[in-house]
């Protein structure tokens, strides 16, 4: 897969990339090398020059053919902010829920589990522009948790967060998740929830 900016930046040249279910990925790079871009990719926000993508064992080239990749893979954004746009904390978390197609009683249910799971209770009716940056990484990363993908993108999901909240987050990626790729410059982090490593730089990828 080949994939360039408007601007004429290149940013992959002939990359070729696999993931299967149960790989549980670290992925790290210096910045500008396309890791975020990788994930962008993969979920149809961007579309390649040339190459294919090939997801669920079909080829994704359309807008319509991600659908159900965007149903079944989440995608926790770089910016919390770009992942927040409802008035509170609750209605950002059912939001996925309800456009899946779930009961308003059954996206209740499903707010109330994720806020447990993650530590968010008492937060339901919260403003959601008024929380620190930590509790809206949180919130996010809550948002992608409520869709119960199969599969989970996660962009720098630990930055903001205290010592607790990330402990918190790593036990929930252990007993909850089986196919992941995270993003991060902490090595730390990669390395108490990643069971691959992987370097993107000069559009390659290798295995560490």
């Amino acid at each position: 897969m080949s994939f360039g900016y408007a601007n004429g930046r290149k940013i992959f040249n002939n990359l070729n990339f696999s993931m299967e279910k149960g790989d549980r990925i670290g992925l790290i790079g210096p910045n500008g090398a396309g890791k975020t871009t990788l994930l962008h990719l993969i979920m149809g926000l961007l579309k390649p020059d040339s190459g294919e993508i090939e997801i669920f064992g079909k080829v994704r080239k359309e807008d319509r053919d991600f659908t159900e990749v965007r149903q079944r893979i989440g995608l926790l954004f770089q910016d919390s902010d770009d992942q927040l746009f409802c008035p509170t904390v609750e209605e950002d978390i059912a939001f996925g829920p309800l456009n899946l197609g779930k009961t308003h009683e059954d996206a209740r249910i499903i707010v109330r589990e994720t806020c447990e799971k993650l530590g968010l209770n008492g937060y339901e009716k919260k403003i959601t522009n008024r929380l620190s940056e930590g509790e809206k990484r949180l919130v996010a990363l809550a948002t992608v948790v409520a869709m119960h993908p199969e599969c989970y993108l996660l962009d720098e999901p630990a930055t903001g967060l205290d010592e607790k909240t990330t402990q918190r987050l790593l036990n929930y990626l252990r007993e909850n998740t089986h196919t992941y790729i995270i993003i991060t410059h902490d090595l730390g982090f990669l390395k108490n929830v990643a069971e691959k490593m992987y370097v993107l730089s000069d559009s390659f990828i290798k295995e560490l």
